[in-house]
């Protein structure tokens, strides 16, 4: 488990009531399974199968499928949030004649705790395959994923972006490189089988997402680089 990661953990010791638990189980079913077989394509059979719980606790807990699909919309926002508040929400804001290259360090260190989550973490997997699924197919969902976790980190990113340039955050240009920035991290996990085959890995964990990092700073390295000359 990666250092980003263990922030989205419960702390050992926590205690969940029986009914906590299974609705836990019921999201993580859920997250899985409309994953990778599409909310259409899973039953709530398959789902209760999946969290080794009774059919009606989905009716009682969520009132039905569509209802835990938005459950399980809100645990990757709240998932992601933890994981950007470590990331990039908790940094301070820099000022004065050294703002620049402050910024420029937390755009650094922003890449390699993404790294660290996205393409390191196990949990990932299922989180991205969730939502490629809904940005293929929009739901309400999708709405509150983007309205909680893609629209925040990506403004708050441009405005580092903004500080460490003199772009202005909101505009065309630095929205667009701020979305090549975070695209390549995100390649790297929905490519994760042709890259394994690619580099003859046969998994990537703590090391293969150390290289994954260090070949991302130099690309956004060599991106602040041309905007100095």
């Amino acid at each position: 488990m990666s250092k980003t990661e263990s922030a989205a953990v419960p702390a050992r010791g926590t205690t969940q009531s029986p009914a906590e638990t299974t609705r836990a189980a019921l999201v993580q079913a859920a997250l899985k399974l409309f994953g990778r077989q599409g909310f259409d394509g899973t039953s709530t059979r398959q789902i209760a199968a999946e969290a080794k719980a009774n059919i009606g606790s989905i009716a009682y807990h969520f009132g039905g499928k569509e209802g835990l699909r938005i459950a399980a919309a809100d645990y990757i926002v709240e998932t992601i949030q933890a994981i950007a508040g470590q990331t990039i929400g908790g940094l301070p804001p820099v000022a004065g004649a050294s703002a620049p290259e402050a910024a420029r360090a937390q755009l650094f260190m922003a890449l390699e705790r993404m790294v660290g989550f996205i393409v390191a973490s196990p949990r990932a997997g299922e989180i991205v395959q969730f939502v490629l699924r809904e940005l293929s197919h929009p739901t309400a969902a999708l709405d509150r994923i983007y309205e909680g976790v893609f629209e925040p980190t990506h403004r708050r990113i441009c405005l580092i972006w903004e500080q460490a340039t003199g772009e202005p955050a909101e505009s065309e240009s630095t929205r667009l490189t701020v979305f090549t920035l975070i695209g390549q991290v995100i390649y790297f996990r929905i490519g994760r089988e042709a890259v394994m085959r690619r580099m003859g890995w046969q998994s990537i964990g703590d090391a293969e997402a150390g290289r994954i990092a260090a070949v991302i700073s130099d690309n956004l390295g060599a991106i602040l680089a041309a905007r100095k000359g």
